[in-house]
């Protein structure tokens, strides 16, 4: 790809996916995010973490709400993240149950800042990063905001991917401070990633 402002096809690629997953009839997007959430509550990334940090979904992405119902179950400590208003950041907060989470920043379930369930060690657990698409090599595309590279770009734990199979493609253009996934978890296959 020659160098040059790459914004115009990403903006062109958020779209395609946007449309592709409005366009998932339910009882599709509900058999693929089962199936998700079976992938990822078998893997060892999963088992052998007591801390997982997810996205708390909306209605065109992969349906996490599950996942943390079960991460709950198992016993594990859970966080959601909460966009920090005025600024690009967010801050992951442990929470016990969905029914703590209330709608903000651009809609999205977030926590209450509460200082004392603040998480503020990253050095370990499991983060399920969200993305419109992600790339052979576990690039992703996600929504433009930037709030997920910049904490990614401090995060010494696990990152996987979750994303239907038809949101991965071959490449993604991508920076050189991004991080990859180190694994995608899709309806019908586990992918390694060089990472």
């Amino acid at each position: 790809m020659p160098l040059g402002d790459i914004r115009p096809l990403k903006a062109q690629l958020r779209e395609q996916y946007k449309s592709y997953r409005r366009s998932m009839p339910p009882e599709i997007k509900k058999a693929c995010d089962q199936q998700i959430a079976d992938r990822v509550t078998a893997l060892w990334q999963y088992r052998h973490n007591s801390l997982l940090l997810t996205y708390v979904s909306t209605s065109i992405e992969v349906d996490t709400h599950e996942i943390i119902r079960r991460a709950l179950a198992d016993g594990k400590r859970v966080a959601v993240p909460r966009c920090v208003p005025g600024t690009r950041n967010m801050e992951f907060y442990l929470i016990r149950g969905l029914e703590e989470l209330k709608p903000g920043t651009f809609g999205v379930l977030e926590p209450e800042p509460d200082p004392k369930n603040l998480l503020t060690d990253f050095s370990h657990g499991l983060c399920l990063i969200p993305a419109l698409c992600y790339d052979w090599k576990g690039f992703r595309l996600g929504y433009g905001k930037g709030y997920y590279d910049r904490f990614l770009a401090r995060f010494g734990g696990h990152m996987i991917g979750i994303c239907y199979s038809e949101c991965v493609r071959r490449k993604l253009p991508h920076g050189r401070f991004d991080r990859p996934a180190e694994l995608l978890v899709t309806e019908r296959y586990l992918r390694r990633t060089s990472r």
